[in-house]
């Protein structure tokens, strides 16, 4: 979700643990983009209000096109044709550019800022994370992370047409796309691991023809990777590179309730289309 520049270098190990985090393994249900996004939300305002720390995974249904917060989406994509087509749209609290969520599993990270160090360190370790997990899945794959480069503004094109420094490749094509907020003390960064690749839709609707999409674990497995097996992969990697994890089966009622107050914004088709 957050410039282009191809080159990679190989992912080391992290291993050591973050200062301690009382973290809260979040695994959701599919909800619509909406909820989605309140939900995101939420946890970063309790992580900055409260030092809490979170890592959700869920899923979007119905399937949802989402925008950036700053990118131009009324100059980049036709609204009408969207909107006759049915097809759901929020626009993310977090930067970046337009992702289209269907086969994917998507993850969600907030949490205090200083035991990570910082944004940049953050945005790595929760990379690294991601690879140490999914590489349990595509064993001898060519796991990467895109050197720095200058970012992409957002009107660059869809997310995964292009990496951005520190975004993860297998085999030379961007198979995690991520964006980060901060807010306070407090950094909320989620992003989509492609299962399956359907960005095409983003291409055709943004008039780009046949534009680079991304990979897709199922892709270079030659087999499906469905949403259990990877957040099964995720759940397993995250303490060696978080800490301790407590699950919840259901949505705490306190992120329920904070999410609530984000529901009209993120329901607005004015928010959605604004730029």
């Amino acid at each position: 979700m957050r410039g282009n520049h191809r080159t990679a270098v190989h992912v080391s190990p992290l291993t050591s643990h973050l200062s301690p985090l009382n973290w809260t393994l979040l695994l959701d249900a599919g909800r619509p983009g909406w909820q989605n996004m309140a939900i995101d939300s939420a946890l970063l305002d309790l992580a900055d209000g409260e030092g809490a720390a979170f890592l959700r995974l869920y899923s979007w249904t119905p399937y949802c096109l989402s925008f950036g917060r700053h990118e131009p989406a009324t100059r980049r994509y036709p609204r009408a044709e969207i909107e006759a087509r049915g097809l759901d749209c929020v626009r993310r609290p977090t930067g970046g550019r337009a992702v289209w969520h269907a086969r994917e599993l998507t993850y969600a990270v907030a949490a205090p800022l200083e035991p990570f160090g910082g944004l940049q360190a953050a945005y790595r370790r929760i990379h690294a994370m991601l690879v140490a997990a999914l590489g349990n899945i595509v064993t001898g794959g060519q796991w990467t992370l895109a050197d720095a480069a200058r970012p992409l503004g957002p009107a660059s094109g869809p997310c995964f047409s292009a990496p951005v420094g520190g975004e993860v490749l297998l085999g030379g094509g961007k198979v995690i796309g991520s964006a980060q907020l901060r807010q306070g003390n407090a950094f909320l960064q989620h992003g989509s691991v492609l299962l399956e690749n359907d960005q095409s839709l983003l291409s055709s609707l943004a008039g780009l023809g046949a534009a680079p999409e991304g990979a897709s674990l199922s892709a270079v497995l030659g087999r499906a990777v469905g949403f259990a097996e990877a957040a099964d992969a995720i759940v397993q990697a995250a303490p060696d590179r978080l800490g301790p994890l407590s699950p919840e089966t259901e949505l705490p009622a306190v992120v329920a309730a904070r999410a609530a107050i984000h529901y009209e914004r993120f329901r607005d088709s004015t928010w959605t289309w604004q730029r």
